[in-house]
């Protein structure tokens, strides 16, 4: 068989950047680090698309592989490590391997924080960013300002007065890389549905039309991604709503507890039972979870196994928990928000990738270049240990999505991914 030569075909990639959040940042294992980065989607494709006449990429890069992550239980830090497979002994007093990581404090975070000024940098994808944040000066504050989020101050043109969108729009790209949405979505659906509530469909078609009008005004092609369906994530399905596994004893001496309180709603048996969440829309506000309902892996995890978090006295926090309102304004938004994404491609000439789709292979199983992957935490070979984002490994081959999409659209010749110093999960 003839295998073409790389070419171009009807696009430029002279000059690419890229535009998104976490995953075209390159944070996996609940951290941004250095080879995470170096890996990233965009650096990936700017590697193949220096076969037909791109350039090289330039990224702001953490200054080594410890790297920073945002705690999302910022009462006990602001940040953490990376996290890694170590040996842990639970509650029950076994040891094996867990994802294990270690807090930072704000004086050890000061080297992961330093600016990188000067609008050179082409990966200006910034972790948990969303669309409003593009236009948004005070998102370059700082995080000793108050700033929450201190991954555009690292990056930024001019801290605190330039824009997102204003230092992409500067480099007057050729191609651009885009996946935008994923963070209005889940920066509330990883905090259980507690965190600030998902933009409207309309608020987000606005400001995406504003992003992709003005980086495309000059006639730059482009790829654009759509947004997974949250169940495709370990994260979400790991913990199973009805995991109270319960012999017929405790069972009766919980209910021994919950009946006589007048909290009739719950009620437990011998064998699966639905943990209790906080509700405030029932009755003394707490209930059991019932299926199509989840719980995160954020949760603390040995206290539901030894200490009846989740059964007695200490009902799972609303921020850990997923109920069927929640999970209806999450499918509601990504449907929306998926409309939107394809109809903008369409109209802006981009290649479209369907990332929901793709996800959803994956968790039933995908085979690349030999070898199988599948979305089971840990063992699956495709996600990080935060069991949201992928580990190197699955961001290759989301690379290859990507370049495949492109090729069909403007008629190209790109070669896969086949990165071999892409790292798994890495064990002890």
């Amino acid at each position: 068989m003839n295998i073409p030569e790389p070419n171009a075909g009807d696009a430029d990639f002279s000059k690419m950047v890229a535009v998104g959040g976490n995953y075209l940042a390159g944070y996996q294992d609940g951290a941004l680090y250095k080879k995470g980065q170096s890996l990233s989607i965009p650096a990936l494709l700017a590697e193949q698309f220096k076969l037909v006449g791109g350039p090289i990429f330039n990224q702001a890069l953490m200054p080594d592989d410890n790297g920073l992550g945002l705690n999302s239980k910022i009462w006990e830090s602001w940040f953490v490590t990376p996290s890694h497979l170590g040996y842990k002994t639970n509650c029950e007093g076994v040891t094996s391997l867990s994802p294990l990581k270690n807090a930072i404090s704000n004086i050890a975070a000061t080297p992961y924080l330093s600016g990188i000024a000067g609008n050179s940098v082409q990966n200006l994808a910034v972790p948990f960013a969303t669309v409003s944040d593009y236009f948004n000066p005070a998102f370059g504050l700082s995080s000793f300002t108050g700033n929450t989020n201190p991954f555009y101050a690292r990056l930024a043109s001019n801290p605190g007065v330039s824009t997102l969108y204003g230092d992409v729009h500067q480099q007057n790209a050729t191609f651009i890389t885009a996946w935008l949405g994923m963070e209005d979505i889940f920066n509330y659906a990883s905090r259980g549905g507690t965190g600030a509530a998902i933009p409207s469909a309309t608020s987000f078609a606005n400001y995406l039309d504003s992003i992709l009008g003005g980086l495309t005004a000059n006639g730059a092609k482009g790829v654009i991604a759509n947004i997974p369906d949250f169940r495709s994530f370990p994260y979400y399905t790991l913990v199973a709503w009805d995991n109270a596994e319960l012999r017929q004893t405790q069972a009766d001496s919980l209910n021994d507890i919950y009946i006589p309180a007048g909290l009739t709603n719950i009620f437990f048996v011998e064998g699966r039972n639905g943990f209790v969440i906080d509700d405030p829309s029932v009755f003394d506000n707490i209930r059991q979870l019932h299926a199509g309902e989840y719980i995160t892996l954020s949760a603390p995890i040995d206290s539901m196994k030894c200490y009846k978090y989740g059964l007695l006295i200490n009902t799972i926090n609303d921020r850990y928990a997923l109920d069927s309102s929640e999970v209806y304004e999450i499918d509601q938004a990504t449907s929306a928000y998926n409309s939107i994404i394809a109809q903008k491609a369409n109209q802006y000439n981009l290649a479209f990738v369907d990332m929901n789709s793709y996800l959803k292979k994956v968790v039933s199983g995908i085979k690349w270049n030999g070898v199988d992957f599948n979305a089971e935490f840990v063992s699956g070979g495709f996600f990080s240990l935060d069991g949201y984002h992928p580990n190197q490994k699955g961001y290759a081959l989301i690379a290859n999505e990507f370049i495949r999409s492109i090729n069909s659209k403007y008629n190209a010749f790109i070669p896969d991914v086949y990165c071999t110093e892409c790292d798994g999960v890495k064990f002890p």
